[in-house]
């Protein structure tokens, strides 16, 4: 670590459960973002503010209008543009030194796998069943941390898998989807809900990273936006999981 990032990061170096270690190894970390709207935005801001070294962002979407209620990682002229495009250019006014590599479209099982792989760790920040089961799975085969995040309407919930620690996994929590989902669409969310969440799964990544992470192993943390309450519920594994249970 140079002069010049000892004294960007300097607030983090001084946090004992972060120091220089910690520091470093956020600078020498690369993560996976799978969806760069609501959830993807402040979690790639942050991370990419807090000094991580690579991001791999995908979204196959392109800016709307209607994202900008939430999504604040896009700008009013971003409107049409991919997401990814999009977000890199924030990623990097923010951190000129964070390397930016972007997916334009929906991966398959095995480059899937082969990018969560590839990386330290990866941030579930989809919108939808199927994609959440894919990653998932990708992160259980592959034993890479993953950082869950949903949210709709006034609610929203995090937790995390983290192989070293034999931790539940999505589908633990989630074994089947659900015939019909629901949707921001159709059931509307709270700009700043999706803020809450996100933000979050970027401060489990960092800790994570700095190997302070244990928090929510085998936890669910849920958020009630409406009546400002937070529930926490163990999640014990599941030994007949679809994607973990002989893990």
């Amino acid at each position: 670590m140079n002069e010049s990032q000892k004294e960007r990061y300097a607030r983090h170096i001084r946090l004992p459960q972060i120091g220089e270690k910690g520091q470093q190894a956020i600078l020498d970390a690369s993560a996976l973002i799978v969806g760069v709207g609501g959830l993807g935005s402040p979690a790639a801001m942050y991370l990419a503010a807090a000094g991580i070294g690579k991001l791999v962002l995908c979204d196959y979407d392109i800016v709307e209008t209607s994202n900008l209620q939430r999504q604040i990682i896009h700008r009013s002229d971003a409107v049409g543009d991919d997401k990814v495009e999009s977000g890199r250019r924030t990623v990097k006014s923010l951190s000129p030194d964070c390397e930016v590599e972007v997916i334009s479209y929906q991966m398959e099982a095995d480059e899937l796998k082969q990018v969560a792989e590839s990386v330290d760790i990866v941030l579930d920040c989809s919108d939808n069943f199927p994609t959440r089961f894919d990653v998932n799975r990708a992160c259980v085969e592959t034993a890479t941390p993953l950082v869950i995040g949903a949210a709709i309407r006034l609610e929203g919930q995090i937790m995390n898998y983290q192989p070293a620690a034999n931790s539940a996994c999505y589908q633990c929590l989630y074994t089947h989807a659900y015939g019909a989902e629901e949707s921001c669409e159709l059931e509307g969310v709270l700009g700043p809900v999706v803020g809450v969440i996100g933000t979050l799964q970027a401060v489990q990544t960092l800790l994570i990273l700095a190997g302070q992470g244990e928090a929510l192993v085998s936890r669910l943390l849920l958020f009630d936006a409406y009546a400002m309450e937070w529930q926490s519920v163990t999640l014990p594994k599941n030994p007949d999981c679809p994607a973990c249970g002989k893990a």
